[in-house]
């Protein structure tokens, strides 16, 4: 039945695809973050559905009269930078076989990412967008913070297999990274009575990210949940909702997730995070020693066999930015850290000139959520290795469309104004003429 319902909601959302290309970006998010396919047992699991709904968006933006332009910010000439980079790099990659099947993976992100810049030009389509990823993540943080509770914290949430986000630490951060946008819904949702269930659904992702048993997620959690209070507007309502979450684990989780947590603060007697060390060493000497890094997937037996300081002891990057060091070199890092100080920056503007009219508020409350899911990003992802996490991407997406919509907007407002100016003038009454001297 769920393999029936996928395929009639993708193949059923084509015609409207055709005729309004940006629908399909819409579907395409929902498909790559919530991977509903993934949830049924039947031919559905396979499907390639993504690339149906890609291919279709494409068909529809030629045969569609909307204007076709990509907006070439910072952010996006920033990133095109960086895809081509990694192509570049994976011309002399050290595993070339493995790495240019990442790539095609990463480049089919990145195209629909472009397209997604073209076609979200809207406050209706930027909307749908947001609360598509935060629908989609929140999804598994209700079902995984129900889950936590039941059991009583003693079992691991786990993301849904075959995805980006499969494991316990990947669907940790990309759990972090919705809760911004959920508190977003709860502002600006029209149904008043949709609001209380978002606010449930911001505290179950909560739970459920701890509950993923994940030291980085859990340290993402922190950062998240103080900037979210230093961002919002309504600071006592935020402080009672994350009192009350930190309150609720504190009782809930068991003694094998303090113990697990408490290796945090002894990382030197820990094997895993030694483990991380080693691997992130490697990183260091692999980019010093290749101006290209390694290339995708290098964080092999054979990488560290040439330059880890310590043979023998095999590790994932787990961190996005040692991953991206290790596989694209110091040139990698540097674009990366590049494209995420230009989106804060934007952000950050778009934020401050927003509040300056009331009908565009909202854009203020939008990039200042998006913030707070860059520093989960930021944070959790420094022990996560999700460098290529197309979420993060698509909120830059959100920071260069919301650029867009604030400066047609006060485009709009300052040719209205002199109007408004020249009608008061002409409604002014002619002034008196001057009386005359009397005689003398």
């Amino acid at each position: 039945m769920r393999d029936v319902a996928v395929t009639l909601a993708v193949f059923g959302s084509l015609p409207f695809i055709l005729r309004r290309p940006w629908i399909g970006i819409i579907m395409f998010s929902w498909l790559g973050f919530m991977n509903p396919h993934r949830m049924a047992w039947g031919f559905s699991m396979n499907m390639p559905f993504a690339m149906i709904v890609a291919l279709t968006t494409l068909v529809g933006i030629l045969a569609s009269s909307e204007p076709k332009k990509i907006p070439w910010t910072r952010e996006s000439v920033v990133l095109l930078c960086f895809v081509l980079w990694t192509v570049f790099t994976t011309l002399f990659a050290l595993f070339p076989g493995e790495a240019w099947l990442q790539l095609e993976k990463v480049l089919k992100i990145q195209l629909m990412i472009f397209v997604a810049m073209m076609l979200i030009t809207t406050r209706e389509r930027v909307h749908l967008l947001v609360v598509t990823m935060a629908l989609s993540i929140g999804f598994y943080g209700v079902k995984g913070g129900i889950f936590t509770i039941l059991h009583g914290g003693a079992h691991q949430v786990m993301g849904p297999p075959g995805t980006f986000i499969d494991g316990n630490n990947e669907i940790g951060l990309a759990l972090t990274m919705t809760i911004p946008l959920l508190y977003y819904m709860v502002r600006y949702t029209k149904q008043k009575a949709l609001r209380l269930p978002l606010v449930a659904a911001m505290i179950l992702t909560a739970i459920a990210a701890v509950g993923t048993q994940s030291r980085g997620a859990l340290l993402g959690l922190a950062g998240m949940a103080v900037f979210l209070w230093l961002k919002s507007r309504q600071k006592i309502w935020i402080g009672l909702i994350v009192g009350g979450s930190a309150a609720a684990i504190a009782l809930l989780m068991p003694e094998s997730w303090y113990a697990r947590m408490h290796t945090i603060e002894n990382y030197d007697q820990d094997r895993s995070a030694q483990g991380r060390l080693t691997a992130w060493r490697m990183a260091i000497n692999l980019a010093s020693s290749r101006l290209t890094g390694g290339g995708f997937e290098t964080f092999r037996r054979e990488a560290f066999a040439i330059y880890a300081p310590e043979t023998g002891h095999v590790h994932d990057a787990h961190s996005i930015y040692f991953e991206v060091l290790g596989e694209h070199g110091w040139v990698g890092l540097g674009l990366f850290l590049l494209l995420a100080a230009f989106t804060w920056l934007t952000a950050s503007r778009v934020a401050r000139r927003a509040e300056e009219a009331e009908s565009t508020k909202w854009l203020a409350d939008l990039c200042r959520m998006v913030q707070v899911s860059m520093i989960a990003y930021a944070t959790a992802g420094a022990f996560l290795g999700l460098g290529y996490f197309d979420f993060y991407y698509s909120l830059i997406v959100v920071v260069i469309a919301a650029r867009r919509i604030l400066d047609s907007e006060r485009a709009v407002l300052e040719k209205a104004a002199p109007a408004a100016g020249a009608g008061v003038e002409r409604r002014r009454p002619p002034a008196r003429a001057p009386a005359l001297a009397p005689r003398r």
